[in-house]
Formats: C-alpha cells, sequence, structure tokens
C-alpha cells in the first residue's frame, strides 16, 4: 500500500536546456576519471552543448579498463565547465542503486548544472547489476522495476513525505532534502519494442541508436504510448550516441577491439556479469569490421557535419558524439574547429 503524503504525480518536467543539442561521450569504461576530466573541460571550451556520462561497475570488456564511477566524474566536471548539459547514459535504478539513493544523487548534482541536468535510466546489464551483487531478473522483473523507481524518484523530487510501499521498493517518512534546482527530466533507453513503449509512457524522452529510431516498432511505440499518456511526443527529446573516428580504417580497427561485443549487444552477452568472458566471446564471435561498419570513419569535416545534420533530420534532438579513439583531444579539437562550426550557421 502507497501511503504517500502527496498522493497527485508530479507533471512531466519541461528540460530547460536546448531544444537541440551536440555532445560528447564521456566513456568511463575506456578512460580514467583524471582523464575524463580533461575531455570534458575540452569538449566544452570547443563548443560541444553537453556531456553524455556512461555508468558503469565493471566495462564491457576487461581490455577497455576502466570503471570509475560515473556520479563522482560528472560532479568533478561540473567544476571544470559553465554551460555544458550532462547526465548518464544510463544508469540503473533499480538492482545495484535504490531509487530513493539515485534520487538524492540527482537532487544533489542538479546544484552543480542547474537547469543542465538529465538522468538516463534504463533495465539494465549483469555486468553491473548482477556482478555488484544487486541482483538480477528477467526483462518483465527488470521492466517492472524500472517503472516503480521512475515513479519514486518523482515523488521524492516533490519534498514531500513519501510512504511508499512497492512491489520492490519501500520507504518510511522518507523526505528528500537535496531538491533539484530545477526539474530533472528522466529519458528512458529502450532498443527494443516493448521498452519504447516504457519509454513513451513514463518517460520525458527517448535513448536510443541512429539504426533504431527510425524503426516503427521503436520510434512508432515511443510516439503512440507517450500520446496514449498524455504527452506530446513531437517536444520530447530523442537521445542518440553517435560512433565516429577522425582517421583512417587502421585507426578504427584499434579502437574496434576495445568494443568488439557491440554488434552482438543481445541477451547472451548483456545477460553474462563477467567481462573477460564477454571479451573472449566476442573476439571469437563477431570479425572486427563489423564492429566499425556503422561507424563515420573520415578526417572530412563536410562529411561529419552532415552526418549530424542527417540525424537531426530523422528527429533527434541531442546527438553525443563517441569516439573510441585513444586520442580523444584529437577528436575534441577536429570537431571544435571544423565541424561544429558548420553546424552553428
Amino acid at each position: 500500500m502507497d501511503t504517500t503524503d502527496n498522493t497527485q504525480q508530479p507533471a512531466s518536467p519541461t528540460p530547460s536546456f536546448p531544444k537541440r543539442a551536440i555532445g560528447f561521450v564521456l566513456s568511463c569504461e575506456q578512460f580514467s576519471i583524471t582523464d575524463l576530466l580533461d575531455f570534458g573541460e575540452a569538449a566544452e571550451r570547443a563548443g560541444f552543448d553537453g556531456l553524455w556520462s556512461s555508468d558503469h561497475f565493471q566495462p564491457w570488456q576487461d581490455n577497455e579498463g576502466h570503471a570509475d564511477l560515473a556520479w563522482l566524474t560528472l560532479a568533478a566536471v561540473s567544476q571544470r565547465v559553465s554551460r555544458s548539459v550532462a547526465g548518464t547514459g544510463i544508469t540503473c535504478p533499480t538492482y545495484r542503486y535504490n531509487p530513493a539513493i539515485v534520487a538524492q544523487a540527482w537532487g544533489t548534482l542538479s546544484a552543480l548544472y542547474p537547469g543542465r541536468l538529465w538522468l538516463g535510466v534504463g533495465t539494465g546489464e549483469a555486468i553491473n547489476e548482477l556482478a555488484s551483487g544487486g541482483g538480477w531478473g528477467d526483462y518483465q522483473e527488470r521492466a517492472a522495476r524500472l517503472v516503480e523507481a521512475v515513479e519514486l524518484i518523482r515523488k521524492l523530487w516533490t519534498g514531500e513525505v513519501v510512504n511508499h510501499d512497492g512491489q520492490y521498493y519501500q520507504t518510511q517518512s522518507a523526505k528528500l532534502y537535496a531538491l533539484p534546482a530545477q526539474p530533472i527530466p528522466i529519458f528512458i533507453a529502450a532498443g527494443g519494442p516493448k521498452s519504447a513503449r516504457l519509454a513513451g509512457t513514463h518517460g520525458d524522452g527517448l535513448i536510443t541508436d541512429p539504426e533504431s529510431v527510425t524503426k516503427p516498432q521503436i520510434r512508432g511505440n515511443f510516439e503512440e504510448a507517450a500520446r496514449a499518456a498524455g504527452k506530446d511526443p513531437s517536444t520530447m527529446p530523442i537521445v542518440v550516441e553517435h560512433w565516429v573516428v577522425v582517421g583512417n580504417r587502421a585507426d578504427a580497427e584499434k579502437g574496434a577491439r576495445l568494443w568488439r561485443f557491440s554488434p552482438k549487444a543481445t541477451k547472451n552477452y548483456t545477460d553474462d556479469p563477467d567481462p573477460r568472458d564477454i571479451q573472449r566471446r566476442a573476439e571469437t564471435e563477431v570479425p572486427l569490421e563489423d564492429v566499425y561498419r556503422n561507424w563515420l570513419i573520415s578526417t572530412d569535416p563536410d562529411q561529419h557535419a552532415q552526418a549530424i545534420r542527417d540525424l537531426f533530420d530523422k528527429g533527434i534532438t541531442h546527438v553525443f558524439v563517441h569516439s573510441a579513439q585513444d586520442d580523444q583531444h584529437k577528436v575534441i579539437d577536429f570537431f571544435g574547429q571544423q565541424v561544429l562550426p558548420q553546424l552553428r550557421l
């Protein structure tokens, strides 16, 4: 039984950050927090609008080599940037993280990114949830946990006393004192039709990939569910990760070795809690060229600019550039000097 003092559900927040943005991915799997601080500062200086941080307990593959805590990364980066929007892709407020603690963390972070913070959530992967001892379940359970977690987070953000007795989470006389400086939108990740509907119903925006965004079972389900929930999907952000290489095929192959699992990021991989096992199997099962098949590999700034225009033309609103290259400053400087100016015209 839910005996929350505030029985009204808060209205979905309206993001105060730009309706369209080009950001840069801070890969917590591939780089240390000290490197990520430099990359975040450099990205804002180069003209990127925002920063996306992955949120992992372990990397996808052992050879990626890092998994610093994303929340601390975002907090530290906030001291070096002043206008970047920021958020995670993605946080799972279900097993490893209690949703009440996620609500507290994001309420705290919002003071460091006033009006410039989003929370990206999803149903999770075993390398984070199961490996850390939080637990794991089938998709139906994970989706149900996510819906309840989002509901509880929003209740706590009202500042009211919350007594929540749900199927998966309970709070008793819980009052959040680290309230968001401004409403924080919750974007829900979806790579399949069920999650797309979940995102439309319960989210304030959608996180997906450039290939899925045009699929009727993703985009259509998201928009249909949003309208059924009384929302206007045309006003809801659609966020994607855009993979690039500023270089040649050899540069792409070097980076692709760290992300070999990605073309087959299916249940067989995401349900595996061991990054060493994922890497071993991926190196056996996935041809290297399949990894970078959909990456934009080019040193032509016009090609990179046009690729982002094409994503915007698909209805994507927030594009986050991700490169697996070791030299992140090369990518940042290239975009800052030769690509982003074309897109500001």
